[in-house]
């Protein structure tokens, strides 16, 4: 397919803008059939802001979703080889808590070997 230039009204500035045929073409091959509505600087503010919304309409939050500081992570003891294991969550009494390695054997055993149930 031959692509040519178009002039585009930015809907944030509404200044013109050219969407070039190397860009339609790059947009073509990503599957993207709707021409961008915003020019190359107002694209940018908007990402830089963490603007939009993420995959499927929900907000990914002012810092995109991602979290700005380290999680904390608590120190148990795996209940089935007895080693010091680091986890994300706060461990109850009540529920064992498993290292990494022994929580992948106790998922791969409860699977059969079938890998996920969903």
């Amino acid at each position: 397919m031959s692509y040519t230039d178009q002039i585009l009204n930015c809907r944030d500035c509404n200044q013109e803008f050219t969407f070039t045929a190397g860009e339609q073409e790059f947009f073509a091959s990503r599957g993207l059939t709707n021409a961008p509505s915003r020019c190359p600087s107002c694209r940018s503010a908007r990402k830089q802001q963490g603007g939009g919304q993420g995959r499927g309409g929900y907000s990914r939050g002012g810092n995109g979703g991602y979290r700005s500081e380290p999680r904390q992570m608590y120190t148990a003891i795996c209940a089935s080889c007895g080693n010091e294991a680091q986890v994300p969550f706060q461990p109850r009494e009540d529920r064992p808590v498993y290292c990494s390695d022994c929580f992948q054997n106790q998922r791969d055993s409860h699977s059969g070997g079938r890998g996920a149930r969903w």
